[in-house]
């Protein structure tokens, strides 16, 4: 039986990855002696009065950036979306005062949920994404030479045009001629259709109380509506952290933390490095700025913090 899935972001923090360290928003000057008696007249550091996202995390912890200003921003009959120009993480989308992604590292989340399961299947030709209104999910999925279908489904059309309007990187995905759009809260979506699919990705904002999407992540919809529109052989893939699957981490630096996904089958899932690198290179066409064979691997050995939670 398909493995039940419930949605758990798994949350731990760790130091930026190499190429930030010299992006740190807290300049300090540097004292080479304390104590000194001409403490008085070391440098005060100047304070800028810019304008800043704020996004609360936790009851007890908030995560900020600057910025250069608001570029675009539109209200749906769901939600409110904005898009911002930000200092350090160039466009940011916030949909209702949380951010979805960013266009410095979009791309890590982007990849980590789709090639793995793409890579893993051994002849993916048919994919459905639930959700996925910003584009950059089937931009991954399309980078596979022999996918023959892609269909997204997102229940909001303001917010797909929105983002196909302003999200100018997944132009190129519009234009391909596999992949279908298609406006639909994605429950109804798969009953109402006979097809089924080889892989079935949840590229969904997080769960939260009046969520639109809160249906998608529930026990019932995993038995009753999406495993029975996977084919044999088939893969679901999700953000997310439960047992008895395959899971995996990567650290978002916009994100502030690492953020895990989870890949469930009736089959039995296997990571071989060799087998990854030959399918990359073979099914795809465009780079991944991310991923590879060893780096897919890896992303499955989990903290002790997080494979104990």
């Amino acid at each position: 039986m398909l493995s039940l899935l419930c949605a758990v972001v798994m949350v731990f923090y760790v130091p930026l990855p190499p190429g930030f360290e010299n992006m740190s928003p807290f300049p300090l000057p540097y004292f080479d002696d304390y104590g000194d008696d001409d403490d008085q007249n070391l440098p005060v550091p100047e304070i800028d009065h810019e304008e800043w996202f704020e996004e609360q995390l936790e009851a007890d912890l908030k995560w900020s950036f600057a910025l250069n200003g608001v570029l675009h921003a539109e209200t749906s009959e769901f939600q409110d979306i904005v898009l911002l120009d930000t200092k350090r993480f160039g466009k940011a989308l916030v949909i209702d005062g949380k951010l979805q992604s960013a266009e410095k590292d979009e791309f890590i989340y982007s990849e980590c949920l789709v090639h793995p399961a793409l890579l893993i299947h051994d002849n993916p030709k048919t994919v459905f994404i639930m959700g996925g209104s910003q584009g950059s999910t089937a931009r991954e999925a399309l980078k596979h030479k022999d996918l023959e279908k892609v269909v997204m489904c997102d229940i909001d059309k303001v917010l797909v045009d929105f983002c196909r309007l302003h999200l100018t990187a997944n132009e190129e995905a519009y234009r391909d001629e596999r992949l279908q759009i298609a406006i639909n809260d994605a429950k109804e979506e798969l009953e109402k259709s006979e097809e089924k699919y080889d892989v079935i990705i949840g590229d969904l904002a997080d769960p939260i109380e009046g969520g639109t999407c809160n249906h998608l992540y529930t026990k019932s919809f995993y038995q009753q509506v999406l495993k029975p529109r996977l084919k044999d052989h088939g893969i679901f893939v999700t953000q997310g952290g439960p047992a008895d699957v395959i899971a995996y981490t990567a650290h978002i630096p916009s994100y502030a933390d690492s953020w895990g996904w989870v890949l469930a089958s009736d089959e039995e899932l296997k990571l071989d490095v060799e087998e990854l690198k030959v399918k990359i290179k073979e099914r795809m066409k465009g780079d991944l700025y991310y991923l590879d064979g060893d780096s897919i691997f890896s992303s499955t050995v989990l903290n002790k913090t997080v494979s104990t939670a």
